[in-house]
């Protein structure tokens, strides 16, 4: 039997550590036991922290894994890349974790490959204090090594600047921010999967937000249906080769102007979080896209077979109140199937960036525009 080691075990891994039994791995699992969701599913789990990688390596020694994966978290990829490289496993290289995990160091290889992205900055706290912003407003804050919207804010003038630069610094682990240029336009991802340095797209999706000045994510939608997709998978696929994503996941967030122009924001070495990965893909492509995550990471060439699945599909975080009502809206429609609705959708709580959400849930149907319908509510 083989073994496959699994950092992280929140909600988004469970799906992840499921369908590592439903292969018949052994699965081994390392995470704090605190909201510790998939541990139950796990053949074995170390409550140890995700950070921890030198203590997750010398247990992984033991244990001699055929593979080591994880999904939807940046923190985890890093530790999954320092042990791939360890124990020569399959999957990305620290460096190609390290320039998608960090948004400075990302827009600096994207700018020297020539790949289209915001004018930029990136500030040390040193920096900060002697900053002249020459570029137009509104622009963007955000911290150089965070996820989850964390620290990110549009600011219209150099009052506000100031104080976001001054909030992103706090949430900062390195201490570093970067300043963009707003981009005018529509936002999607693209969820791909590299197998050997050849990329496949598996599926385009819409973002839905709270809007400036946080834009926390409030739903997102597949297919995304932009007009030329074969023009951003071009592109996508360009900046993967400079980011050096040869093999596994990647999730790439990117905007079109009003001229069809795309503009990366950013791209993780790993599946999209907020269930895009885990659910939506499969339920709109018919690919099992956790599988193969699997099997790229036991060295086994993936399968793009799609097996049956809905015209599209959706989630839709709950934030309050409205929300719950377009829950019931979903119930009462026979053109939508609701697939899944989190126990904690019944809670309220102020949200100013994702991990802040309290719940959500996902539906599907043959009818995209009618589960737009919902999500742009």
């Amino acid at each position: 039997m083989k073994k496959l080691v699994i950092i992280g075990a929140g909600c988004f891994q469970k799906a992840l550590v499921e369908k590592a039994n439903e292969m018949g791995l052994e699965t081994h699992v390392f995470a704090w036991e605190e909201g510790a969701e998939a541990k139950e599913a796990a053949d074995f789990f170390y409550p140890v922290s995700i950070a921890e990688k030198e203590k997750i390596l010398e247990i992984c020694r033991g244990i001699q894994p055929d593979g080591a994966v994880t999904i939807g978290s940046e923190l985890a990829n890093i530790t999954v890349a320092y042990l791939v490289q360890k124990l020569g496993l399959y999957g990305s290289s620290e460096e190609c974790v390290r320039l998608t995990t960090n948004k400075g160091d990302m827009r600096k290889a994207l700018q020297a490959g020539n790949v289209a992205c915001p004018r930029f900055w990136v500030l040390s706290e040193e920096q900060a204090a002697d900053f002249v912003y020459t570029g137009s407003y509104p622009a963007v804050v955000k911290p150089t090594d965070r996820s989850g919207s964390r620290g990110v804010r549009r600011v219209e003038n150099a009052r506000e600047l100031r104080a976001a630069i001054e909030d992103a610094y706090a949430q900062s682990f390195e201490k570093r921010v970067i300043v963009e240029e707003w981009i005018e336009g529509k936002e999607y991802s693209c969820e791909g999967l590299s197998w050997q340095g050849t990329h496949h797209f598996l599926a385009v999706t819409e973002k839905f937000t709270t809007g400036s000045p946080e834009f926390v994510e409030t739903g997102h939608l597949e297919p995304g249906c932009p007009e030329d997709e074969e023009y951003i998978h071009r592109e996508l696929g360009r900046a993967l080769d400079v980011l050096g994503v040869r093999d596994g996941a990647s999730h790439a967030e990117f905007k079109l102007d009003k001229a069809g122009k795309l503009h990366i924001i950013e791209i993780g070495s790993r599946m999209g979080g907020d269930c895009i990965g885990s659910d939506l893909v499969h339920l709109s492509t018919g690919i099992d896209y956790v599988k193969n995550v699997i099997r790229v990471a036991l060295g086994e060439t993936p399968s793009l077979e799609r097996e049956a699945h809905y015209g599209a599909a959706a989630i839709k975080f709950v934030l309050g109140e409205k929300d719950r009502e377009l829950l019931k809206k979903v119930r009462g429609n026979e053109r939508i199937r609701l697939i899944y609705t989190s126990p904690d959708a019944q809670e309220d709580r102020p949200v100013t960036d994702s991990s802040q959400r309290s719940g959500y849930f996902i539906f599907a149907g043959d009818d995209r525009e009618t589960l737009r319908e919902i999500l742009a509510e």
